[in-house]
C-alpha cells in the first residue's frame, strides 16, 4: 500500500515545490514507484518536470470535483518512476467551487483510494495557504513533511500550521502523522542559517530531517530546464541532498 505525504508550509519560498519535485525524483531513482500530485494553482511542480502548463487539460482540479478517474489524468514526466498528476491556474477556483458541497475536505481522499495501492509514495505539493486545497491533501495524507528555510522568520506560522494538523487529526484525519521537519536553503557560512538549524533541532529534535538542504545554485536552475535535480546535476550537492533525505524515508517507513 502506497503511503501518501503532503508537502506542506502554508508560508511561500520555503523550498516545497523544489523538494517535492526533487525527493519523487531521488525515491525514483531509487526504484520505488511514485506519483506527484500538484496541488498548487501556481502548477511549478508540473513544469519542473518538464510538463508544459499551458496544454494541460485534465489533472488535479477535476479530481477534486470528481469528473475524472485519477488514472485519466495521470501523466509520466522527464523523471524515471515517477508520474503526475498536473496542475493548472483553473485550480484557483476548486476552493469556491468546493465550499458548499458535502463532505469536501475527502474529495481528495475518495479520488486516490482506487490508487493507493498502486505507487509505493504519493507526494502532493502543497499550495502556500491553508485553505480547501491544502485541507483535502492533509485529510488524504498519511503523514505531512514541513520544509522550514533556514531565516529569521522560519518558526513564524509553524505554529498555526501545527495547530491546524491537530484540528485535522481531531476531525478529518485521526491517523495523520508528522513525517519530519526538513530544513531547507541552509548555507553554512551565515550565523542566522546555523542559528535556526540549532533553534530548529533544540525545539523538536527527533521530528528534525537529520538531512539539511543547502543552498545550491544547481537547484534552482533545474526547474527552468524541466527537470529534477537528479536529472539536471546528479554530482551536485542538491542531488546528494535529496538522495539523502530519499534513503531517510524509506528507512523510516520499512
Amino acid at each position: 500500500m502506497g503511503k501518501i505525504i503532503a508537502i506542506a508550509n502554508q508560508k511561500g519560498g520555503v523550498g516545497k515545490t523544489t523538494t517535492s519535485v526533487n525527493l519523487a525524483a531521488s525515491l525514483g531513482v531509487l526504484e520505488k514507484k511514485v506519483l506527484l500530485i500538484d496541488a498548487d494553482p501556481q502548477a511549478n511542480a508540473t513544469s519542473g518536470l518538464g510538463l508544459d502548463v499551458d496544454t494541460i487539460e485534465k489533472g488535479t482540479y477535476q479530481i477534486l470535483e470528481h469528473t475524472l478517474n485519477p488514472k485519466e489524468a495521470i501523466l509520466s514526466t522527464s523523471a524515471p518512476n515517477v508520474e503526475i498528476l498536473p496542475s493548472h491556474i483553473d485550480l484557483v477556483a476548486i476552493e469556491i467551487e468546493l465550499v458548499d458541497k458535502d463532505q469536501r475536505e475527502y474529495m481528495l481522499k475518495r479520488a486516490l483510494e482506487n490508487i493507493k495501492s498502486e505507487y509505493d509514495y504519493i507526494l502532493i505539493d502543497c499550495a502556500p495557504s491553508l485553505g480547501l486545497l491544502t485541507l483535502n491533501a492533509l485529510t488524504a495524507s498519511d503523514s505531512v513533511l514541513i520544509p522550514i528555510q533556514c531565516e529569521y522568520f522560519a518558526l513564524e506560522g509553524l505554529g498555526k500550521l501545527l495547530n491546524t494538523i491537530k484540528s485535522i487529526q481531531k476531525v478529518h484525519n485521526k491517523e495523520l502523522d508528522i513525517e519530519g521537519l526538513l530544513l531547507t536553503m541552509y548555507d553554512s557560512r551565515l550565523r542566522l542559517s546555523n542559528q535556526v538549524v540549532e533553534e530548529v533541532q533544540k525545539h523538536f529534535n527527533e521530528m528534525v530531517f537529520k538531512t539539511i538542504i543547502q543552498r545550491n545554485i544547481r537547484l534552482s536552475e533545474a526547474p527552468s530546464y524541466g527537470e529534477s535535480i537528479i536529472n539536471y546535476d546528479a554530482s551536485s550537492k542538491g542531488a546528494s541532498n535529496y538522495l539523502s533525505l530519499a534513503h531517510e524515508i524509506i528507512k523510516k517507513n520499512s
